[in-house]
Order: structure tokens, then sequence, then C-alpha cells
């Protein structure tokens, strides 16, 4: 099973491609960062992170991605332009047909880890040891994705009825 993760954001948004397979063994098949440039407009930002998912959906043919459930922010203006960046990946990914799950970061985390809480070079040592990986060649901003997109895998390929997966957003 092929699936997206991505931890979004306005200028910074993390993604990770893996290939997940039964029994656990899974295969990272690419993971990185779709960069704004600070002066560039929202709108601009916003075009290029739909752009990106659909050309990572082209190159890779997801069968889902997973997002990280939205949270509230002191900042106003903060959540409601990651909403912004949400929405324009969410919209791109169901036009593509691809279904998106979200799940918390602690779930995410402790999915990929163990540990709820763990720090992004927890996530990435972690990884980087199961797929025989240099950590270095884990951008931070890609960890997340990664532990969404295990979670979100490890989840529909386990064998449990205990287990239930998530509807689609």
């Amino acid at each position: 099973m092929i699936v997206l993760g991505v931890d979004t954001a306005i200028r910074k948004t993390g993604y990770a491609v893996i290939d997940f397979r039964a029994g656990g063994s899974f295969k990272i098949l690419d993971c990185g960062i779709i960069k704004n440039a600070a002066t560039l407009p929202h709108s601009q930002c916003l075009r290029r992170l739909a752009g990106g998912m659909r050309e990572l959906v082209k190159l890779f043919h997801p069968e889902a991605a997973s997002i990280e459930t939205a949270f509230a922010a002191r900042n106003i203006r903060t959540a409601m332009i990651l909403s912004l960046a949400r929405g324009a990946v969410i919209t791109a990914l169901t036009e593509e047909q691809i279904p998106v799950y979200e799940y918390s970061p602690k779930t995410a985390k402790r999915a990929a880890t163990g540990i709820g809480d763990a720090q992004k070079q927890q996530v990435a040592t972690v990884f980087a040891a199961l797929a025989s990986l240099d950590v270095s060649e884990i951008p931070d901003d890609a960890t997340d994705a990664l532990a969404l997109a295990f979670c979100h895998a490890s989840l529909v390929v386990r064998n449990n009825s205990t287990c239930r997966l998530p509807s689609p957003i």
C-alpha cells in the first residue's frame, strides 16, 4: 500500500511517500519539503502546494493520504493560514480521488516511535534505522509526514479487528 503523509504549512510543507507491505515491512519512496519563499503571496503558496500534491500523486499513485488534525492556535491568523494550506492540500488530493485521513501528531508519532511526544530528531532516527538511511537524508519538516504515512498504513495493513480505521475527511 502506497501512502502519502503530509505535514501542512504555508512556507514549508513536509511530505513522505511510503510503500507499506503486509507484515510491516515498508520502503520510503520519497520524502521532502515543498518550500515557499517568505516573499511569495499566500495565494501563490497555496497554488504551489496544490500543484506539489498533484505531482506527487502522478509520480507515486498513492492509495491514501494522511495529514495532521487541525489544531487551535493561540494566534487566529496563524490558525487561518494553516487552515488555508490544509484546504489546498485536501482539495488537490480529493480532486485526484485520493482519500485523506487525519491523525493527531501524538497518534502518528506513537505509531512510528512508540512515544507520542517524540521529537522530530527521534522520529527521523527511527525511520533512518528502519529504512537503512542516513538520518541526514530525512529533512526535519518531513519527519511528521513520515510518521503520518506510517500511522495510516500500519492501521490499514494490521489485521486486528480492535483497530478502527477513521473515516476519510
